[in-house]
């Protein structure tokens, strides 16, 4: 066995084949077939990417205005900017004041301005640390690549790059939801909790995951931690018999949203085997938590608003 895996790669290079002209094979029509161009593959992509929006549960009433997704970024970057300046004395302790801010409360930040709850109780996973094995590999075969996996295989490096699989998103999102009822199951009088609890059970009134769709923002890879929050995308009645919600999976190593799921969930009377709605008190619960999500909403709003005209204070003095 090599001890160098340069001499490894120098090995390999001396036995294997030299590559061969690649055999190329003359297209054939098929009959069967229309021929589809691109301006209409990247029209029906448009035409699905609509309708999914506009089917993703929240109604235009309730939406909220459309946020720049990087505008924590963006404020942090203003702050360095300014500090870079080496002002005075005063403007630079509130100037570390606001990062330090930003940077202990990001995520309720972030969360929060959207309508998300952010307290403990809310978060479906919280710091979920991400599994080597949730990874997927991607390899550009080749000499290196062998030696890779062959100094791999004497447990000197990984042998696995990549990120977190695609639909691992969805097993995040399905954990978090799964929580995010217990967690109302666990804070419910002790007359009604155990219907809360049956809801992710197949007994009596329970809930079944009708649709989900999930965007992805960027890739997760081993290590890294995760935090997964739901709320209700619409505000349930006495005679809803869906309940909407939305998700966001966060990224600690990135410090932004990873991916976005919208969820649709079909409320189900397994005894009787058909659709049915919500008991009253849990349509009561239900609402009064999506008013705590406006007004969370609206005071996170506020905050940022506080810390854009600090900062913009600061910068007119500045420059």
């Amino acid at each position: 066995m090599f001890q160098d895996p340069s001499k490894i790669l120098q090995h390999l290079e001396g036995k294997l084949p030299q590559p061969q002209s690649p055999l190329v094979l003359a297209p054939q029509p098929c009959p069967s077939m229309r021929p589809v161009s691109r301006p209409a593959l990247r029209t029906a992509s448009r035409q699905f990417s609509a309708a999914a929006s506009s089917a993703s549960l929240t109604s235009p009433a309730e939406a909220a205005p459309t946020l720049n997704p990087r505008w924590l970024t963006n404020l942090q970057s203003r702050i360095s900017a300014c500090l870079e300046t080496n002002p005075p004395a005063d403007h630079g302790a509130r100037l570390k004041k606001y990062r330090d801010y930003l940077t202990s409360n990001w995520l309720e930040l972030s969360a929060g301005r959207e309508g998300f709850l952010t307290d403990e109780r809310w978060r479906g996973l919280d710091k979920f640390g991400v599994a080597w094995g949730d990874m997927h590999g991607e390899w550009a075969w080749g000499p290196a690549a062998m030696v890779h996996v062959l100094v791999a295989t004497c447990g000197l490096i990984p042998s696995r790059q990549g990120h977190v699989n695609n639909v691992m998103y969805n097993r995040y999102a399905e954990s978090g939801r799964v929580n995010w009822f217990t967690s109302l199951a666990a804070h419910a009088p002790p007359d009604q909790r155990q219907a809360w609890i049956d809801l992710i059970s197949p007994r009596g009134t329970g809930l079944i995951l009708k649709s989900i769709k999930t965007d992805y923002k960027l890739p997760v890879a081993y290590p890294d931690r995760i935090t997964v929050i739901h709320k209700l995308a619409r505000q349930p009645s006495y005679a809803s018999e869906n309940i909407f919600l939305d998700a966001v999976i966060y990224s600690e190593a990135h410090g932004r949203v990873a991916a976005r799921c919208y969820e649709d969930i079909a409320v189900y009377n397994y005894r009787a085997g058909k659709r049915a709605t919500l008991v009253n008190f849990m349509v009561d619960e239900l609402q009064r938590v999506y008013q705590l999500q406006e007004k969370n909403r609206q005071e996170t709003e506020n905050k940022v608003k506080e810390l854009h005209q600090g900062i913009q204070a600061i910068e007119d003095r500045l420059f």
